[in-house]
């Protein structure tokens, strides 16, 4: 991509935003797509990683690796907490909470101002070269590099979702989606496999922000409002909500038209939301669903 993305008009940067919001996009489908559960509070772990990768390299230590697995590590214990408090909810109540808990951390993060920067944000600091002792790769002054680092950890989450997925306990999930009351009669404790998927959902969720907030160097309280859930979901809807790759293509779609459309009106959302209407009142299994249906 970063050689012909130029051909298009588009530039590397958005091409990296692509693959990082992909990603967050897809980590929200294996909790609504595969299992059947809505979050609207996974903005709350993504923006959790980003602040985890920042606060670790301007406070503690310049490494991005530790950073990354600092955010990570933050993301996930902060959902399992919330994910053990709520998993027991269901439907819009279960949705309602998700934003309740995204809501407390977005306001911890613009009050706190000493530590996050508050409504300003976190600057000060900036992703540094990845140290391998021998050699290092300089992300710093390449944005094709950091898209390929960028590409190597989306590939390896990828791919251990659709292990996930494609394991014994990845068809259970999609049991509990299809009917949790006949899979309690089937002796399936689903509390606790719903509890699970949160986790891993918020673990690539987290990733997706670590890496967001390297992109841009910088982290700011927005990332964990639940408007930014919002936009996962939609764009999980578009490219198809139980369709792998469909949140990917959904995401694609959403960037590029947000980088066109607001270079010429600023009513750029307005036709998001039209597009998704139409995709919601016309084309229920997303565009990746047109694509199968036309295909032989």
């Amino acid at each position: 991509m970063p050689y012909w993305m130029g051909a298009v008009g588009g530039y590397t940067g958005l091409a990296t935003r692509v693959l990082v919001l992909g990603l967050a996009a897809m980590s929200v489908n294996f909790l609504l797509g595969f299992t059947g559960v809505l979050s609207f509070g996974h903005a709350a772990y993504f923006g959790l990683g980003a602040y985890g990768v920042g606060l670790m390299i301007k406070y503690v230590a310049p490494s991005t690796p530790l950073g990354i697995l600092v955010g990570v590590l933050v993301g996930t214990l902060a959902a399992a907490a919330v994910g053990a408090l709520i998993v027991k909810l269901r439907g819009i109540y279960f949705a309602m909470v998700t934003i309740a808990f995204g809501q407390m951390f977005y306001f911890i993060a613009f009050r706190w101002n000493t530590v996050t920067g508050g409504d300003d944000g976190l600057t000060g600091w900036r992703r540094v070269p990845i140290d391998l002792g021998l050699t290092k790769i300089d992300i710093v002054s390449s944005g094709v590099t950091f898209y390929y680092v960028v590409l190597a950890l989306f590939a390896v989450s990828v791919g251990i979702m659709a292990l996930i997925l494609r394991s014994p306990f990845g068809r259970t999930l999609l049991a509990i989606r299809e009917n949790e009351r006949r899979a309690r009669f089937l002796g399936i404790p689903v509390e606790r496999h719903i509890l699970i998927a949160f986790v891993i959902s918020a673990v690539f969720a987290s990733l997706a922000g670590a890496l967001y907030a390297l992109l841009n160097n910088f982290v700011d309280p927005r990332s964990l409002h639940w408007t930014v859930s919002g936009n996962f979901v939609i764009m999980a809807v578009i490219g198809g909500m139980r369709s792998f790759w469909g949140p990917l293509i959904g995401a694609a779609i959403f960037v590029v038209l947000q980088d066109y459309v607001s270079s010429y009106t600023q009513n750029w959302l307005f036709f998001i939301g039209l597009f998704f209407v139409l995709i919601v009142l016309f084309f229920p299994r997303g565009v990746l669903g047109i694509i199968r249906r036309r295909l032989p």
